[in-house]
């Protein structure tokens, strides 16, 4: 009796959750972490490079905070000390 309880209970649940659900955040960067760098050498190595001052919810704003600060917005690997090795730029959206 008490199984058919909690299986009455999680099947209202289940129909009290909302019918659509938001879009998702865009992936920033598909390999790697969003960082901010003040200089690139030949995309391999990034120089002064630290984490966005606030979380970005979109590779446009991550772009627009970095450049705020003076520096350019990167994808890397591998982020190390302030440095990072194997960057990309952060491509640009249509919004």
């Amino acid at each position: 009796m008490q199984f058919f309880t909690v299986i009455a209970a999680l099947a209202a649940a289940a129909m009290a959750a909302p019918a659509s659900l938001e879009q998702r955040q865009v992936p920033i960067c598909t390999s790697g972490s969003p960082l901010c760098c003040a200089t690139d050498v030949l995309h391999l190595a990034d120089l002064d490079c630290a984490t966005p001052a606030t979380f970005p919810t979109s590779p446009n704003k991550l772009i627009a905070t970095c450049s705020a600060a003076g520096q350019q917005a990167k994808c890397c690997l591998l982020p190390i000390l302030g440095q990072a090795l194997i960057c990309s730029n952060v491509n640009p959206t249509a919004e």
